[in-house]
């Protein structure tokens, strides 16, 4: 979800809805729906979905596709009616939207984006994936060009089981890795084998929760702190828990050394699966990066990772290391041949990380998001030192906790300074209240410093440190 959408299928229904841009969400979504209004795409009568799966498609949160919906109604572009849902309004054409006072949650779009989740485009290493890829299709042999092995290509499975075992600490063979298209089709895969219900972190992507519902997988929330997931509300109904133990995402803290160890143990207990996202594991700045989890137990744990952040999302290149028991369920539930990622793309990743070339991104990487982040730090002693920035030093983004109920005024103010930043209240997992163990939803914002220009970084940060609210 890094720069919101660039294009969204709405999966399951028929809207036929475009979203470009970054920015405040629910100004987007409007304006989407409007134009699909205007240009007949979405005739007079035609039914939305419900706003519940709407965001859950889109992932965002369920608030803000409903006052989107909400204000579209007031202005006369929808039309709501108890029991039929909400409609496309009735009338010869379309009416011009009702003119309101400017307010910050309804300035221009965004000038600076700093949503989490997405690196800079432009730091992507072309000409060493030039030459890899090169290379790659060079020695190539011919079965690459034909159907392809749902597991993955064989030389990228080898290149990724010396690496992760040298780097992140994972104990697997390369017959142990499935490839797949990122987390997200990962969590597909495991969602159809394993079943439900899971644990997740109460903080955590809505897409996440959504994608697992969306194949019958309910979750329910477990508490977060500075140690990370509050493992001991683990329960033997709970068929799998899904972490970030390297760095939670988004609250920022790594998981406790006897938190890892407790999750393992009630997996061994239960015959249960840990779920664990690597996420950004590589990117940690104050120290070496810890561990996977993986490594404590690879017959209960499924480590996830892809080059989403190191490389580009647009790459679609996951991968699995599974326990032994789970490979061929996965494998099948996949299908019989690969349709998620490109042969040449698997063979070129394998060069890439074979050739080093991907130890050298990664050191470039971590560098440059370690500056980023010293500079927002440093920006907030100068400018807002009341503010305090939470969780370890790592990753591509950071969570400014904020003073009790001011969340949705600041991201009010971040829109009209021309900013794209998110809530922490986005991420919340909608049954934490109440849940027993989850703490009181906390006020913050989750800032992405990955993806700016290096030119326009710091007045990026100027204007966030004018949105803050007051000492």
């Amino acid at each position: 979800m890094s720069s919101w959408v660039n294009s969204a299928e709405i999966l399951g229904s028929d809207l036929p809805l475009e979203l470009s841009g970054t920015g405040n969400r629910r100004a987007l979504l409007m304006d989407a729906l409007r134009e699909a209004v205007r240009s007949g795409r979405l005739a007079p009568g035609a039914r939305l979905p419900p706003y519940r799966s709407l965001a859950a498609d889109l992932g965002l949160a369920r608030n803000t596709v409903a006052d989107a919906y909400a204000e579209l109604v007031a202005e006369g572009w929808l039309a709501a009616r108890q029991g039929s849902g909400t409609r496309v309004a009735e009338r010869a054409v379309p009416v011009t939207p009702v003119h309101r006072p400017r307010t910050p949650e309804r300035a221009a779009r965004p000038v600076h984006d700093l949503v989490q989740g997405q690196p800079d485009p432009s730091v992507f290493p072309r000409t060493a994936w030039l030459a890899s890829a090169r290379r790659a299709l060079a020695a190539a042999p011919d079965d690459a060009f034909g159907p392809g092995d749902p597991h993955g290509r064989p030389e990228l499975r080898r290149a990724l089981a010396g690496y992760l075992a040298r780097v992140r600490g994972v104990r697997a063979a390369p017959e142990r890795i499935v490839l797949c298209s990122g987390a997200a089709h990962g969590l597909r895969l495991l969602a159809e084998v394993v079943g439900g219900p899971w644990a997740a972190e109460e903080y955590g992507l809505p897409f996440h929760r959504a994608l697992l519902a969306s194949h019958g997988v309910g979750t329910r929330p477990l508490g977060v702190d500075a140690d990370g997931a509050r493992v001991d509300g683990l329960t033997r109904r709970d068929r799998a828990v899904l972490l970030t133990p390297a760095h939670q995402f988004p609250t920022g803290g790594p998981l406790h050394p006897g938190r890892r160890a407790a999750v393992v143990d009630w997996a061994r207990a239960t015959g249960g699966l840990v779920v664990e996202d690597d996420y950004d594991g590589e990117f940690r700045y104050d120290r070496q990066p810890v561990g996977a989890v993986q490594g404590l137990d690879p017959e209960h744990v499924v480590l996830l990772g892809s080059v989403s952040k190191s490389l580009s999302p647009t790459l679609r290149i996951g991968w699995m290391v599974l326990p032994q028991r789970l490979v061929g369920p996965v494998v099948t539930a996949k299908g019989e041949r690969e349709q998620f990622s490109s042969a040449t793309e698997q063979l070129t990743l394998a060069d890439f990380v074979e050739s080093g070339a991907y130890d050298r991104q990664v050191r470039r990487m971590r560098q440059r998001h370690r500056r980023r982040r010293d500079q927002l730090v440093a920006a907030l002693e100068r400018r807002a030192p009341h503010i305090r920035v939470t969780g370890i030093a790592a990753g591509l983004h950071a969570v400014l906790e904020l003073p009790p109920g001011t969340e949705r005024s600041a991201v009010r103010a971040a829109a009209w300074q021309g900013l794209a930043v998110e809530g922490l209240a986005d991420y919340l997992h909608p049954g934490s209240e109440g849940a027993g163990q989850a703490d009181a939803p906390r006020d913050g914002l989750v800032v992405g410093y990955a993806t700016p220009a290096e030119s326009t970084y710091p007045e990026a940060l100027e204007a966030l440190c004018r949105a803050l609210p007051p000492g």
